[in-house]
């Protein structure tokens, strides 16, 4: 930890010497303290805790009156050792318990002795700062160990009369430069004004010095040095000595638990790698793995911290193997420093990518992929760093600092960089600083490619599940709809949850709502082909409970790795009813426009898809236009610990909720539901307003299988356009109503054809018979005499189609209505 050093001090001149050379020769642990307004410790140094026995983490946020020693003492009897009287009266001034309370507004010093736990007494040396300013920092501590100024040879001692603390004018000593060179390295982390304005003060209040007589004087010097080897040897000699006379090791040898200090700084370092690994990566999200790799760094290991990573990288794509060059491009993707808030924003925006010159430190390093260490940045340097920036000027912000540039790779290659600076006041970047730089920076690397992996997963994960859910119109015939999907908030959030709506004949439409069970890209690739098999067998008009009987079936045929729960209904806005079945899914709700009350619909549960061998039962449910019907995945209803019948309950209450809009109604039950916590799974929901036909709105008539009826439908078709005032598309709709009436009598069995026309959104006109077999479009040449029935209505119409039924096929086509 800190060390006091007073080896350039000249010999004393009025005592005894030996004690003076001791403490010049030697080194004393230096315990650095900070009380804040409160009275509360707020810096704890290694050095604290060797002189007064408590941990770092026992003392911060602790009284400091109850850890250090508040008043001064004599010593036992049985102590020999002739230090002389060092009371509260031995010129020292007040006690320590002064300062601590904040009753001094000026410096102090003394000795007291106390009980450590596991040491016995020890004999302390103090001073004491009163700090002022804008900061929390009331009071600064100085103490060391008296005992370590103790000589193997008793004459030395002897000879001293006094030895105690006490102030000198800092221009009464050469170490003034090294107090305020050092001093900020022992002091908390904190900005460099900060810390330039405590080591003003304690300078203006007087230099911390030993009195080892009344009239010489050792200054006391903060140090982050190690021994010589001279030191060591003869502090290894010393050890050797004590343990053949069977003797314990001197106090300066055990208070280390015989460490040597050359590995102190070695230490330091290695605590500070592993603080900073426990700050980064605590979550996948790059983003905010990257602002934790910043402020790791900040302000402990250097004052400006310049994170740039690969434009690939951030984007969550790809990148070419190889040495990057300089047309790569780099994104500025975090900043922090020490500063005053705004210097650097202007200057060096979050968010800039740019390219790097060859003949700048930082190509080499991306380039190399080793750390660039420049010690100091020369005004020439800096005015070659500072040309990549057009119109603005970094010289001022860069020139005289120090600087360490760091790769960020993994498995060999560079995904980034980081610029670390140091303020010209603070001691310069070193070779060990490159060595903990480039630690710190692999471990960073790994962190952010990982994040960067995750990242890159995912979004391949959500664009596959993306494309593999519908972009539903939101309004179908005789119905409007609304849907959400929320993603889960687990790791692989990726599920299977999905709704979808389909046209049927009839004006119909059906309306799905799946969860397949589990999550991640398996997961969203079974989704997929449910999916695709549930709008293909839609469209051949199956039955609810066939259609989930043959979805089990292809279910089997896929594995029986996965299960999925459907519901699948079937709205038919003429007749005013859903036809429901459900495969183990939770039941929807109906919302009834007449009173605005809410239930869940009492279905049949049914297995969930992939079972195998289980019957559907499909439920009729009669609807009164402007009635609602709400289904969701269990995502949405149920949380861990908690009754899935709270969230049905929830869901029934707010789907109730009157709402300006369908979307403002999803937004109401999502509110409602999502907010409870908990939620893990992803969250499908489909809402569907059943607005209805009414029976003025359609028309249907009959026709025979002969083809003198191809006119009788064009003549009803006029006649029923007119009459509800859509007379400008009468001969658009005849000419097409007659192509398919013709194929209808041409290809048709023996049932009557049916022709229907429905007005609501659109036009809808559909032609029904007992053919199974499906129209195409053709290619007619110009002596063909067929194939341009089709090849019209795909011309005319908006949307056509067609689709087989029980009893056959049914081709339609719609046209949009004309604007009043």
């Amino acid at each position: 930890m800190d060390r006091g050093s007073a080896r350039d001090t000249p010999p004393s001149r009025g005592a005894g010497t030996g004690a003076v050379e001791t403490a010049a020769a030697g080194r004393i642990p230096l315990a650095v303290v900070v009380v804040d307004r409160g009275g509360l410790v707020s810096h704890w140094s290694r050095g604290a805790r060797r002189l007064f026995g408590a941990a770092k983490e026992e003392a911060l946020g602790r009284p400091a009156v109850d850890l250090l020693p508040v008043s001064g003492a004599l010593p036992d009897e049985e102590d020999t050792v002739p230090y002389g009287a060092y009371t509260d009266h031995d010129g020292l001034g007040p006690d320590l318990e002064s300062s601590l309370d904040g009753r001094l507004f000026y410096p102090a010093a003394g000795r007291a002795r106390l009980t450590v736990a596991e040491q016995g007494r020890a004999d302390v040396l103090w001073w004491a700062y009163p700090l002022i300013g804008p900061g929390d920092e009331r009071l600064l501590v100085l103490a060391a160990d008296a005992d370590a100024l103790k000589s193997d040879d008793p004459d030395d001692l002897v000879a001293v009369e006094r030895i105690a603390p006490a102030f000198a004018l800092h221009t009464d000593f050469p170490g003034a430069e090294e107090l305020a060179r050092r001093l900020p390295e022992i002091l908390p982390s904190m900005s460099v004004e900060e810390g330039a304005r405590i080591v003003a003060q304690i300078l203006e209040l007087g230099y911390p010095v030993l009195e080892f007589s009344q009239n010489d004087r050792v200054p006391v010097t903060p140090d982050w040095g190690v021994p010589r080897r001279a030191e060591r040897k003869a502090r290894r000699e010393r050890a050797a000595c004590a343990a053949a006379d069977g003797l314990p090791l001197p106090r300066d040898i055990a208070a280390d638990d015989g460490e040597d200090l050359e590995y102190a700084a070695v230490r330091e370092r290695l605590e500070f790698l592993n603080e900073v690994s426990g700050r980064i990566g605590t979550s996948l999200d790059l983003s905010r793995t990257i602002v934790e790799v910043s402020r790791a760094v900040v302000p402990r290991f250097t004052d400006v911290a310049g994170t740039y990573l690969r434009e690939q990288v951030v984007a969550g794509e790809g990148f070419p193997e190889g040495v990057p060059d300089t047309t790569t491009m780099w994104h500025r993707v975090a900043l922090e420093h020490t500063d005053e808030p705004g210097r650097w924003d202007d200057v060096v925006p979050v968010g800039e990518a740019m390219p790097f010159p060859a003949h700048t430190p930082f190509f080499q390093c991306m380039t190399s992929g080793q750390p660039v260490l420049v010690p100091r940045i020369s005004e020439q340097m800096g005015h070659m760093i500072a040309s990549q920036f057009e119109k603005r000027d970094i010289r001022p912000l860069i020139t005289g600092r120090s600087m360490l540039v760091v790769p960020l790779k993994a498995r060999n290659v560079v995904l980034g960089f980081m610029i670390l600076l140091r303020h010209p006041e603070r001691v310069e970047f070193n070779d060990m600083d490159r060595v903990t730089g480039a630690e710190l920076a692999a471990r960073a690397g790994l962190v952010l490619d990982n994040a960067r992996m995750y990242t890159y997963q995912e979004s391949v994960a959500e664009t596959l599940q993306d494309s593999m859910l519908p972009h539903i119109p939101p309004r179908m015939a005789g119905c409007d709809i609304a849907t959400r999907y929320l993603p889960g908030t687990l790791l692989g959030r990726v599920g299977g949850d999905w709704f979808d709506s389909v046209k049927l004949p009839g004006a119909r439409t059906a309306l799905v709502v799946g969860d397949v069970m589990g999550h991640g890209l398996n997961s969203a690739a079974m989704m997929g082909q449910l999916r695709t098999a549930v709008q293909t067998m839609a469209a051949m008009d199956l039955p609810p409970a066939q259609l989930l009987r043959n979805l089990d079936d292809l279910a089997q045929r896929l594995g029986d790795t996965y299960l999925a729960t459907c519901l699948y209904a079937v709205y038919d806005p003429i007749a005013g009813e859903v036809q429901i079945a459900n495969a183990g899914h939770i039941p929807p709700v109906i919302v009834h426009a007449e009173d605005g009350r809410s239930e869940l619909l009492d279905l049949p549960t049914g297995a969930p898809i992939g079972v195998g061998g289980v019957p559907f039962e499909a439920v009729r449910v009669p609807v009164r236009p402007g009635d609602r019907l709400v289904m969701c995945t269990d995502g949405l209803v149920e949380v861990r610990g908690e009754d899935i019948g709270v969230g049905l309950a929830t869901l029934c209450e707010s789907a109730a909720h009157p709402a300006a809009s369908m979307d403002d109604a999803c937004d109401t039950i999502i509110r409602a539901l999502n907010t409870r916590g908990g939620r893990k799974d992803d969250v499908a929901l489909l809402m569907a307003r059943l607005n209805g036909i009414e029976p003025e709105d359609v028309a249907e008539w009959r026709l025979a299988l002969d083809p003198i009826e191809v006119g009788r439908a064009r003549a009803t078709v006029r006649e029923q356009l007119h009459e509800w005032g859509l007379g400008r598309l009468a001969d658009t709709t005849a000419l097409m109503v007659s192509e398919l009436v013709t194929n209808a009598v041409r290809h048709s069995h023996s049932r009557p054809l049916l022709l229907r026309l429905v007005r609501g959104e659109t036009l809808l006109c559909e032609v029904e018979d007992d053919d199974h077999e499906l129209p195409t479009l053709l290619n007619a040449g110009p002596g063909d005499e067929f194939g341009r029935g089709l090849r019209i209505v795909s011309t005319l119409a908006r949307e056509w189609g067609t689709s087989r039924t029980n009893a056959g096929k049914t081709v339609w086509f719609e046209l949009t209505l004309p604007r009043r």
